[in-house]
């Protein structure tokens, strides 16, 4: 399985390129209740400069999500950011 996982300020990015699917985990609650259904997705572009990313939601690329990277000094959220999730909670949203 090719996953990317990507932190943005407020959730955790699951992009599955083998399924072209992706979905979003809200940071900071316990359960998968506040994990989105897995949303359909044809590709996933990172620019490393601004730290946005944009998730390509159709096949002609017409249809973008745009978010940012959650990073040290994060000029999105000023710092702060929702709490991580653990590992364990990672693997649960990727098998459900």
């Amino acid at each position: 399985m090719s996953e990317i996982v990507i932190e943005s300020c407020h959730s955790t990015w699951i992009i599955d390129l083998d399924n072209q699917r992706f979905r979003r985990v809200v940071k900071g609650v316990a359960t998968l209740a506040t994990a989105t259904d897995w949303q359909p997705c044809y590709g996933v572009e990172v620019d490393l400069q601004s730290e946005s990313f944009v998730v390509i939601l159709n096949e002609d690329g017409t249809r973008l999500l745009r978010s940012w990277r959650h990073v040290e000094q994060c000029a999105q959220c000023g710092g702060e950011a929702t709490s991580e999730l653990s590992l364990r909670d990672l693997r649960r949203a990727l098998s459900d």
